[in-house]
C-alpha cells in the first residue's frame, strides 16, 4: 500500500470505469481503495489473432478496444463523460497457440491437457483511456497502454484430475480453462512474475503507470507521447464523429489514426436524467454503486464506506443508498450469506426426516410413493406437521412430489435407506443425538474454553462416556454410525494415495474394519491390521462382510498401553481428534517407534481434523524424513503453510480432490517432508 495509496489516492473525485464485468478483476481493484464503476464493454472480441506478431500485442489490443468502446458509449448512453477508463484482456499462451475462455467442457479439456507438465505464459494487456474534454465540447481520448507476462508451470495432470477439475465448472469463463486464485491453483507446479497478472490484473504495473501519468518527470500534455517499458506510445486519439455501435475489427487498428467518436452536449445533460439506453447492459459503481433499471431509471447502489460522500466526474454529491447486493458478485455473497444462516434448519430436516424412518416407510409402500397422510399415520405424527417436513424433503432434494405423492430421490435410496450397503443413517444418528446438542453450546465453549458435555448432557465428559458407552446397545450404535461414514469414504480415502510400495498397514482405532477392508481391497499388495479395543474387536463381527478379505487381520489391544503391531502404513481415521495434545504426542511417538526399521522411508496417513495444533504435534513428534499426509479441511492450508515454516521444515503442498466423497466434502490433501526439524 506504500506505493498505491499515493497513486490511489489522486483519482479521488474522478469518475473511473473498469470496461470488465470480470469479478476477479473488480476484486483487484476494489482491494487497493480505487472507487470506480462498471461499465462492461460491448466489444466484439473479434480481431483476427493471425494479424498479430506476438500474443501481448493481440491482448493489448483486445483491451484497447474494449476501454474505447465504453469511453466513447458512455457520453451518449449514460449521458456523463468519464475521466478514465481501464480495459484489460487476458490470455494464455503455450506452444504458439493463444487459449481464451473454452467454449465447452471438451474444449477446456484440450486446453489443460496441452498445458499439462508445460510451462505456458499468462498475457494481460491493460489500456487506460484519459477523456479530456475540449472548449468546443468534443473529447479527446488519449491511451496509455501495457502488458505484463507471467510464467506458469502446470504439474503432470491425470485425466481423471482434468475432469473432476472441469466437471467443478470453475474452467468455463477464465482464459486458459483455469483459475490459479480457486480450485485451479492445484494444478500449478509454480509461477514466476505477478501472481495477480494470472489472476487477471497486473495491480503493482497499473499502478507504476498511474504515477507516470499523474505524478511524470515532465508534464503529459494531450498531444505528448512517452514511452514505457513493456508499454506502448501514449497516444492521442482525435476526436470524430460519434458511431451508435460498437466497433468490430478484422485486424489491429492504428492506433493513432483510430476513429472515436467525440462527445456533443449530450453529455451535459444533467446526471439526474440519466438513464440507460434500449438494451443496454445494467452498469454499477463500485464503492459508489448505481445501477440503471430496466425502466431506464437511475437507482442507487451500494457504498462501502457509508460515512463518505460520493462524487460524481464533476465533483458534486450523491447520496446513495446501500444496495450492493444487485451486483452479480453481490448477489452470489449474499446467497452464499443466506445459506449459511439457515444451514442449521437444512440439517435438523434431514436428522428428523431419518429419525422418524420417513425413508424406509416410502421405500416399503408397494409404489414406493405416499401421501402425506399415510406418511403421517405410519410415522405416528401429525398430518399438518408431516406434510411440511415431507416439502421441506422435497426443497432439499431428499423427495421428490407429483401430485400429492412422495417418493424417495436416486440420492435418498443411495445414503438413508437403513438397510442400504451406503447407508448413512447410523452417522447421522450420531450427529443428532451427540453432535448437534454440543453445537448448541458452542457460543458457551468459545467463551469458557470448556467441554460442553455437562450443559448438553448433565454430566461432566468423562462420566459421560463412561454411563454412555458402558451400555452395549449405545456401543453398537455408536460403532454403526462409524461403519456407515467409513463405508462411504473409504474408498476414496484409500485410492487417494499410492501404496504401491508398501506391504503392511495399521489401521488404529479401527472400529468395524470398513476402512481396512477399503484399503485392502483398493491395493492388492497390502496387509491390514485393525487394531481397537477387545470389546470392539468382539463386537466387530456384526459388521464384517460375508466375503471378508482373508488380509485383513483383528488384533485386540489399547494404543496407550500395549505395543502396537508392526508396519509399513499406519491409518488414524477420525482418532487424534479425541485426544489431548499430551496423548496425541505419546501416540504418534509410539507410532514412529513402532514403524518397521530398515525402510528409507516411512509413510504415515493421518486422517482427522486437529487443525493446528495437530500439524505442529505431528512436526514435532515424527523423526526426519518421514512423510506425513493429513486429510484436511481446504481452508488449513494457510495455517499448514506457516506451522511448518515456523519449524523450518519443507513443505510440499498436493491439494487433491478425490472422487464423488471427498469432491463433496471439500477435503484435500496435504504432504509435508519434513527436515532438519528443531526439537521439540
Amino acid at each position: 500500500m506504500v506505493l498505491m495509496n499515493p497513486v490511489i489516492s489522486k483519482l479521488t473525485g474522478k469518475l473511473v470505469v473498469l470496461a470488465s464485468a470480470s469479478p476477479r478483476r473488480l476484486e483487484i481493484l476494489t482491494n487497493v481503495g480505487l472507487r470506480f464503476e462498471v461499465v462492461p464493454s460491448w466489444f466484439k472480441e473479434t480481431l483476427d489473432k493471425r494479424l498479430f506478431k506476438t500474443p501481448h500485442e493481440y491482448a493489448v489490443e483486445t483491451a484497447k478496444q474494449k476501454a474505447l468502446e465504453v469511453a466513447k458509449r458512455m457520453p451518449f448512453k449514460h449521458l456523463k463523460t468519464p475521466d478514465i477508463v481501464i480495459g484489460a484482456d487476458t490470455v494464455v499462451t503455450v506452444d504458439g497457440l493463444i487459449l481464451e475462455k473454452p467454449v465447452d467442457k471438451q474444449d477446456a479439456y484440450r486446453m489443460l491437457s496441452r498445458l499439462s507438465g508445460k510451462e505456458h505464459s499468462v498475457f494481460t494487456g491493460v489500456a487506460i483511456i484519459l477523456c479530456h474534454e475540449k472548449e468546443d465540447e468534443e473529447i479527446d481520448y488519449q491511451v496509455i497502454d501495457f502488458y505484463e507476462e507471467t510464467k506458469v508451470k502446470f504439474a503432470d495432470l491425470s485425466d481423471d484430475l482434468l475432469w473432476e477439475y472441469i466437471n467443478s465448472g470453475e474452467p468455463m469463463d477464465k482464459a486458459g480453462g483455469y483459475g490459479i486464485q480457486a480450485l485451479g491453483g492445484m494444478l500449478v507446479e509454480y509461477v514466476h512474475g505477478d501472481f495477480l497478472n494470472v489472476v487477471g490484473f497486473p495491480l503493482n504495473q497499473f499502478c507504476k503507470k498511474l504515477g507516470l501519468i499523474f505524478s511524470p518527470p515532465g508534464s503529459l500534455t494531450h498531444n505528448s507521447t512517452q514511452t514505457s517499458p513493456q508499454g506502448s506510445p501514449v497516444d492521442t486519439v482525435p476526436p470524430a464523429e460519434p458511431a451508435a455501435s460498437s466497433p468490430t475489427h478484422n485486424g489491429p487498428p492504428d492506433s493513432q489514426g483510430q476513429n472515436i467518436p467525440s462527445a456533443s452536449t449530450a453529455h451535459n445533460v444533467k446526471q439526474e436524467e440519466s438513464g440507460c439506453g434500449e438494451g443496454e447492459v445494467p452498469w454499477t459503481l463500485v464503492n459508489n454503486l448505481s445501477k440503471c433499471s430496466a425502466n431506464g431509471e437511475a437507482e442507487p447502489q451500494g457504498i462501502s464506506d457509508p460515512a463518505a460522500p460520493d462524487l460524481t466526474s464533476r465533483g458534486t454529491i450523491q447520496m446513495q443508498n446501500v444496495r450492493e447486493h444487485e451486483t452479480e458478485d453481490g448477489k452470489e455473497k449474499l446467497s452464499k450469506m443466506i445459506e449459511l444462516m439457515d444451514g442449521f434448519k437444512a440439517s435438523k430436516v434431514l436428522f428428523t426426516a431419518s429419525k422418524l424412518r420417513v425413508f424406509d416407510v416410502l421405500r416399503s409402500s408397494k409404489k414406493g410413493e405416499l401421501q402425506a397422510e399415510d406418511v403421517a399415520q405410519e410415522i405416528k405424527a401429525s398430518i399438518k406437521g408431516t406434510e411440511r417436513l415431507l416439502e421441506a424433503c422435497v426443497s432439499l432434494g431428499l423427495l421428490q412430489r407429483t401430485g400429492k405423492e412422495y417418493t424417495n430421490t436416486a440420492m435418498s435410496r443411495h445414503f438413508l435407506l437403513s438397510d442400504g450397503p451406503l447407508s448413512l443413517q447410523g452417522y447421522i444418528q450420531h450427529c443428532n443425538e451427540l453432535v448437534w446438542p454440543l453445537f448448541t453450546h458452542l457460543e458457551t465453549a468459545v467463551r469458557e474454553g470448556t467441554n460442553q458435555h455437562e450443559k448438553a448432557f448433565g454430566k461432566t465428559s468423562n462420566l459421560f462416556q463412561d454411563a454412555y458407552y458402558s451400555r452395549h446397545e449405545v456401543k453398537l450404535r455408536f460403532m454403526k454410525a462409524m461403519h456407515s461414514i467409513a463405508k462411504v469414504s473409504g474408498r476414496d480415502v484409500a485410492t487417494a494415495f499410492d501404496l504401491s510400495k508398501y506391504k503392511t498397514a495399521c489401521d488404529l482405532g479401527g472400529c468395524t474394519g470398513a476402512m481396512a477392508y477399503e484399503f485392502a481391497k483398493a491395493h492388492p499388495g497390502l496387509s491390514v491390521t485393525m487394531f481397537d479395543l477387545p470389546e470392539v474387536i468382539e463386537m466387530s463381527s456384526h459388521f464384517r462382510p460375508h466375503d471378508a478379505d482373508d488380509r485383513v487381520s483383528f488384533v485386540a489391544g489399547d494404543f496407550f498401553k500395549d505395543e502396537l503391531p508392526k508396519a509399513d502404513v499406519y491409518i488414524l481415521a477420525r482418532i487424534l481428534h479425541d485426544w489431548s495434545d499430551e496423548k496425541v504426542h505419546i501416540l504418534l511417538s509410539k507410532i514412529a517407534k513402532a514403524c518397521n526399521p530398515g525402510k528409507s522411508e516411512k509413510q504415515y496417513i493421518i486422517f482427522g481434523f486437529r487443525f493446528l495444533t495437530l500439524i505442529r504435534i505431528m512436526i514435532h513428534t515424527l523423526a526426519r524424513h518421514f512423510f506425513v499426509y493429513h486429510l484436511c479441511l481446504c481452508k488449513e492450508l494457510a495455517w499448514s503453510h506457516a506451522v511448518c515454516a515456523k519449524a523450518n521444515s519443507s513443505v510440499v503442498v498436493m491439494p487433491y480432490i478425490t472422487h464423488t466423497f471427498s469432491n463433496r466434502m471439500n477435503i484435500s490433501i496435504q504432504q509435508f517432508y519434513v527436515d532438519e526439524l528443531p526439537d521439540p
